[in-house]
């Protein structure tokens, strides 16, 4: 795993504990901000899977 996949994943880890956290605060605006960022980290992970 490279060093961009690696930091990628991270991220994804931390997005996911703060939109289990949004979920349970009944806050919609930071899910879908959430949401949108991790969207683009996993398309990142993609584009450096794929290099």
């Amino acid at each position: 795993m490279n060093m961009t996949s690696r930091r990628c994943s991270l991220q994804i880890d931390d997005y996911l504990d703060m939109l289990n956290l949004a979920i349970q605060l009944g806050d919609v605006k930071w899910q879908k901000e959430i949401t949108r960022k991790i969207e683009m980290s996993l398309s990142k992970l993609e584009t450096a899977a794929q290099s």
